[in-house]
């Protein structure tokens, strides 16, 4: 359920109930979106929210203005939570192989970008990607579509960090995952504490990276900036 916004209200009881039926968008399905969604009824149902968040915020727009500006603000959003219509097996496709490899394999600096769950506010971050086969590998490029798909939700860093090694780990069961993620959050950066410089570091380690010191060493090695 999505609430209208009432100026003045205090709290989500006094907020006039404002729904999208499961037919209209599955916002929480994790698998791909049925075919009969239809984007354009979806996308009138959020204008309908933004305009009545740009009337609230004292907005001295046009009516045409402010259609527009609603319009692209709903577009966008769809744009940044399109991932909640896809799954680690339709990034993957059929891009994974059976290989007698079992040296480490290492995506460094996938660069992303995601709203934050708790203020819908942008953070953006490098991805570091590290794992030791066990008889399969997937095809480089999709453990960069792996962080897009998880990216592309509404996320705290902490979750997705450990999502993308879960979706690793799941999708070929290697011998072990690491994942570091370096991040700069709006919430930080433009409100609150406004501070522009800090760096957000989170990681998860699983098997052989979380167990071995040098397996975890040596991956932490190759990911460490060039100087």
């Amino acid at each position: 359920k999505i609430y209208k916004i009432v100026c003045g209200a205090e709290n989500k009881e006094s907020m006039e109930e404002y729904c999208f039926s499961k037919t209209d968008y599955p916002v929480q399905n994790t698998t791909k979106a049925s075919p009969t969604v239809n984007e354009d009824t979806v996308v009138t149902k959020m204008a309908a929210g933004y305009r009545q968040i740009l009337d609230c915020v004292g907005s001295h727009m046009s009516m045409d203005e402010m259609e527009k500006t609603a319009e692209r603000a709903a577009k966008a959003m769809l744009f940044f939570t399109q991932g909640y219509e896809d799954t680690t097996e339709t990034a993957l496709g059929d891009a994974i192989f059976s290989v007698d490899h079992d040296e480490m394999v290492v995506v460094r600096d996938v660069e992303m970008s995601s709203l934050c769950e708790h203020d819908l506010l942008p953070f953006y971050a490098t991805v570091s990607v590290g794992y030791l086969p066990n008889g399969k590998i997937i095809g480089l490029s999709k453990i960069a579509r792996i962080v897009e798909v998880y990216s592309k939700r509404l996320q705290a860093q902490e979750k997705l960090t450990r999502q993308i090694a879960q979706a690793i780990t799941d999708a070929i069961n290697p011998a072990g995952v690491g994942v570091v993620m370096q991040a700069r959050h709006m919430c930080m950066a433009i409100r609150g504490v406004n501070k522009t410089s800090c760096t957000i570091i989170t990681s998860s380690m699983t098997g052989v990276f979380r167990d071995d010191p040098k397996t975890r060493g040596e991956f932490l090695a190759l990911i460490k900036p060039s100087t």
